[in-house]
């Protein structure tokens, strides 16, 4: 039997699955990112996001958010073209913006190291506060590759992600064989230990850091740009892109997964370990398999991340900026991989719109963190209860 997670929670008639809602909420949402990331002055900023909160909730109320989320069930792929397409378009609307750009792939990196975590915490349950220090791993290998070895960079971007994973496989032992806040603790230990380590260490640079060249791909040097005729291009243009495919490219993979009975097996491993060793499961390999993915993810993401900003120090990869995608996680709703967009915008965008909070954006975080647990445990876009088989619909 073919088992198959099928994300629905009840019957919509098929006008409600109707494509124009997703062609209609597609070109809205891009269109406000574009005027969102125009707004300079601090009152445009505030007046936006009060749009944004109140058509949210009349989108509930009077069920367009139903409908949308019947639509994107019903053609995913759909759903998921429109939304490349509308991030090519904002690529486009801000081919010269150098400081848009950046905060761009900064927000898609990011997503891709989320993914990873949403792979271990809400797939899983393996609690993982370290994400920083192997987001950091994946920076410092390129860093060392990309200066002393003629790897092509491309390559250098995956094997930085395996090493990543190959590291993070000292803390299994310790991870299995606790729980909860134990868990939680020694992958904290980790992510210190990872930043004294660089700290001390003069062949990493120190506290210094080291250089990241640019990427170079079949011969192009991203960090030169895109010149055509007539038209001035930021040379993050190309960076854009290369970090929409990784995302894109992540993103697909944990979706298959979650579909997947590989997902199906996390999921039960999550819930219940007594009852997933009691159907034959086994507890360990599940969440050794998440754990590793997890940080192979989060390497590949820091990987282009140090090639995008040109240098890694160890000051980027504290604790504080691995409970930052903890909060991704846990704002977009823990296990739910679409949600992790729209919490990343909240958490790397919104500070940098709204200069007033910079100074204040920890505290932020963890007040917003907070807030969701207490009065929205669930996150901003739950995660759906799984139904393996389709209803029959009433109608033909």
């Amino acid at each position: 039997m073919n088992v198959s997670s099928v994300m629905e929670t009840a019957e919509v008639p098929k006008r409600a699955k109707s494509p124009v809602v997703l062609l209609s909420v597609a070109v809205g949402l891009t269109a406000y990112t574009w005027v969102f990331l125009h707004a300079e002055s601090q009152l445009e900023v505030a007046l936006l996001l009060a749009a944004a909160i109140v058509l949210t909730v009349l989108g509930r109320k009077w069920g367009v958010t139903g409908r949308l989320e019947a639509s994107a069930a019903a053609r995913p792929g759909l759903a998921r073209g429109l939304a490349v397409l509308g991030a090519l378009a904002l690529i486009a609307a801000f081919h010269d913006s150098h400081f848009v750009l950046l905060m761009f792939c900064a927000v898609l990196l990011f997503c891709t190291a989320c993914l990873g975590l949403t792979v271990q915490f809400g797939f899983s349950g393996v609690a993982n506060f370290a994400g920083a220090a192997f987001f950091g791993i994946g920076s410092y290998a390129t860093a060392v590759m990309v200066t002393h070895t003629g790897i092509p960079h491309l390559l250098v971007v995956v094997i930085s992600g395996a090493i990543a994973a190959a590291i993070g496989s000292m803390l299994i032992l310790p991870v299995l064989r606790t729980r909860g806040h134990y868990a939680a603790l020694v992958t904290i230990a980790f992510g210190i230990l990872f930043k004294t380590f660089i700290e001390v260490n003069d062949v990493l640079g120190g506290p210094q850091g080291l250089q990241v060249p640019g990427m170079k791909l079949l011969g192009f040097s991203f960090n030169e740009g895109i010149k055509l005729p007539g038209v001035e291009l930021s040379f993050y243009v190309g960076y854009a892109l290369l970090s929409l495919l990784v995302f894109a490219g992540a993103f697909a993979l944990v979706s298959a997964l979650e579909r997947s009975w590989v997902g199906l097996s996390m999921d039960v491993v999550r819930t219940d370990e007594t009852a997933a060793a009691t159907f034959g499961l086994h507890i360990a390999r599940w969440k050794v398999i998440a754990f590793t993915l997890g940080n192979f993810l989060a390497g590949i993401a820091g990987s282009l991340y140090g090639m995008i900003s040109g240098f890694v120090a160890p000051n980027n990869f504290t604790f504080a900026d691995s409970l930052l995608m903890v909060s991704i996680v846990i704002l977009g709703g823990l296990g739910n991989i679409v949600g992790l967009i729209p919490a990343a915008i909240i958490v790397l965008v919104l500070p940098e719109k709204l200069q007033f909070i910079q100074e204040y954006r920890f505290l932020l975080f963890a007040a917003l963190v907070i807030l969701i647990l207490l009065f929205r445990p669930q996150g901003l876009l739950p995660r759906k209860t799984r139904i393996f088989f389709r209803r029959r619909e009433a109608s033909k």
